[in-house]
């Protein structure tokens, strides 16, 4: 009688472990062929020869796996060749602001299929060694990527670099030119945290933000303060429209980046024309860290560096007050340059 017993209680565990094996081989086949349900991501003539052609987002999801792996130096150049992998130049360049999202703008972007990143700063423009190598090294310097694809690179010293509208003139006249700006004064605060932290970080002493920001002399604003150049924005993109007309630039609000990221993307896709595929799936707000982090898909996740989103020191309250009100001119005519008014004090 027990021998029977244990014989029907085996039988019923190899069936209910065949039940959860063929269960767990359906999950896998069902993520595997999550993307494949997607629509098809056409992508605009302007951005390849082979545009015309649409390219499933999984096609576009596996060559990122393989760019991964080629970068790593565990796929060979014959696999680039047979998926006809290239390095193109940027079609579109984030310029900057420092300290007003940059990074998180160019990684929220790379959720979209059709967009290739350039991971590093690659200060071409901005550093005359760099750019004496020639436009050549510099596209060595990008990711490969699908020819239908776009790729982006961010520097934001460029924004400010005089030479740089120039140079990036003379490489595409066309190019898109993307500028993630928070309001000036906590951008200015932003910038002196992060300065502030590399002193520490090697025990050195520095300033308090006060001191550097208003003259001792005169009481006034210092414009010498380089935190606080920045942070004038319009006379910076003056510089640009030398070269370029204001249809090429889009103006991003790193302050609402920050805090409702999905309409600033769209927004942002939009402009580059390309088809809207990022949306709240992508994009989940992690309470430990009070940032949204990015969701690429059911199993990669990705959280910005601990080193964003730092806190900032407390600043005298009526410093804040006289830097706002210096700005606020600068601001009203950014507003009107651009055509969008921000909700800045």
């Amino acid at each position: 009688m027990l021998f029977k017993q244990q014989a029907w209680l085996r039988q019923k565990l190899l069936v209910l472990g065949s039940l959860a094996v063929g269960s767990l081989l359906y999950l896998v086949a069902r993520v595997g062929s999550l993307d494949r349900l997607q629509p098809i991501c056409p992508i605009e003539g302007r951005f390849g020869a082979r545009s015309q052609a649409e390219l499933p987002l999984r096609a576009l999801q596996f060559k990122r796996g393989l760019l991964h792996e080629f970068r790593k130096g565990n796929a060979s150049k014959d696999q680039v060749r047979l998926h006809d992998l290239v390095q193109q130049l940027p079609k579109a360049i984030i310029i900057g602001v420092r300290k007003g999202g940059t990074r998180a703008l160019l990684e929220m972007l790379n959720l979209h299929p059709a967009v290739v990143k350039a991971s590093q700063e690659i200060h071409f423009f901005d550093n005359d060694e760099n750019y004496a190598k020639g436009i050549e090294w510099y596209r060595k310097k990008m990711p490969f990527s699908y020819p239908q694809q776009i790729t982006i690179e961010k520097s934001p010293a460029y924004f400010i670099t005089e030479e740089v509208p120039e140079r990036i003139y003379k490489m595409n006249s066309s190019i898109k030119l993307l500028i993630i700006v928070r309001e000036p004064t906590t951008r200015a605060i932003s910038d002196y945290t992060q300065v502030l932290e590399g002193k520490e970080r090697k025990n050195k002493t520095y300033y308090k933000f006060e001191k550097l920001a208003i003259d001792p002399n005169t009481c006034e604003v210092n414009t010498k303060y380089k935190a606080v150049r920045t942070s004038i924005y319009t006379k910076h993109l003056e510089r640009w429209l030398k070269y370029f007309p204001i249809e090429q630039f889009h103006i991003v609000d790193g302050d609402r980046l920050i805090t409702e990221p999905l309409p600033e993307l769209q927004l942002v896709e939009k402009f580059l024309n390309l088809p809207p595929r990022i949306s709240q799936y992508n994009l989940y707000f992690n309470a430990t860290r009070g940032f949204y982090c990015l969701r690429f898909n059911i199993i990669f996740n990705k959280c910005l560096a601990g080193s964003k989103g730092r806190i900032h020191p407390e600043v005298d309250p009526s410093v804040i007050t006289k830097l706002r009100k210096f700005f606020h001119p600068f601001n009203q005519k950014f507003y009107q340059i651009t055509g969008r008014t921000l909700n800045w004090p």
